[in-house]
């Protein structure tokens, strides 16, 4: 696809500036995202959405499926037409925890990829968005997600043989990119109990620039500054943040910011049965040192943890494109997870 201007995600606040029938915008990520004092949420559509049908690899076959009906969550399949049995990675979109779709055209793309290069089944989630639904709607969803692959593996019945008897449900992954990645790191740390989810066997995490945050400002949130093309600005950060955090809570939530002193007394991380982890890291995203640490304190808590970092890219070039390596760099990521995955 071409590249996607992101340009006009400044961040703006506005105070008493009335705006129709909704009143005053009291939160907005422009080009992205608009909160209105009423409760009013706007997403103006800066990424075309693109259904199922939409052809990208001839050797995929993609369709959507129904997962929570009651909380309307749904997910695209990604099938390769392969003669054995193939792993499965349950694939969480970024945006913030406030946009973002499985059915945008920059994801279905990359994923449908993915799954060919890879050799993969891929279930892209679509899960509830804040500030409509705030954390942790989105981390039980995906719980939710995962527990119907199990469900699937146990009885699936013919509507889902389709993709059902072409997954090998003892190599299912849990990954994401931004906002994705921080949401299945925190499904992982859910799901404390992996025998009760046979025959579904966890093999590894695929966090791809995970969008964690604190308190406290990191060097790079500090000092990277961001082209105009940037998909994050440490200003749009905050402001994903504050929309998606509940009331009353700051970024050292443990459900933001997995280093925080609340976070070590919620959950130690010592403690917690992670599967192996890969960690896509951007070289120029704002959020690189906070990546870094993170992997530093896997590694000191003796989980299995291996950490790539892309040079001369930013924040989710692997669907923007909105580098002049972004090419080249989504390629070497796709090997990287193929390999992980194998």
């Amino acid at each position: 696809m071409g590249a996607i201007s992101l340009s006009d995600t400044r961040f703006s606040s506005y105070v008493g500036n009335g705006h129709g029938q909704h009143g005053a915008v009291v939160e907005e990520i422009e080009g992205l995202i608009r909160l209105y004092k009423d409760g009013h949420v706007e997403r103006p559509p800066i990424v075309p959405n693109v259904s199922a049908a939409f052809s990208t690899d001839p050797d995929v076959i993609s369709r959507d499926v129904t997962v929570d009906d009651f909380n309307a969550v749904w997910a695209r399949l990604y099938v390769p037409m392969r003669q054995t049995k193939l792993p499965l990675l349950v694939y969480f979109h970024g945006g913030g925890f406030c946009v973002g779709s499985a059915a945008w055209r920059s994801y279905h793309e990359f994923l449908s990829q993915l799954a060919s290069t890879a050799d993969c089944l891929i279930m892209s989630v679509n899960y509830r968005l804040a500030p409509e639904h705030p954390l942790p709607a989105a981390f039980e969803d995906g719980v939710s997600a995962v527990k119907w692959v199990r469900q699937q593996a146990v009885s699936s019945g013919e509507e889902h043989k389709w993709w059902a008897s072409r997954c090998n449900f003892s190599k299912v992954f849990v990954g994401g990119d931004s906002a994705g990645a921080c949401l299945a790191h925190n499904v992982v740390t859910r799901l404390r109990s992996p025998t009760a989810l046979k025959p579904v066997t966890i093999g590894g995490v695929i966090l791809i620039q995970p969008f964690f945050a604190g308190e406290s400002r990191t060097a790079s949130e500090k000092n990277m500054v961001q082209p105009a093309s940037s998909a994050l600005s440490l200003r749009a950060s905050d402001a994903y943040w504050r929309l998606a955090l509940p009331p009353g809570t700051n970024r050292d939530h443990p459900w933001c910011n997995p280093l925080s002193k609340s976070a070590a007394i919620y959950q130690n991380m010592e403690n917690l049965n992670l599967p192996p982890t890969m960690v896509c890291i951007s070289e120029l995203d704002i959020l690189k040192d906070r990546n870094l640490e993170f992997c530093a304190a896997m590694k000191s808590a003796g989980k299995s943890v291996e950490q790539v970092v892309y040079m001369g890219v930013g924040h989710a070039f692997q669907i923007l494109h909105n580098y002049p390596l972004s090419q080249i760099r989504t390629q070497e990521m796709i090997a990287h997870i193929k390999a992980f995955i194998s």
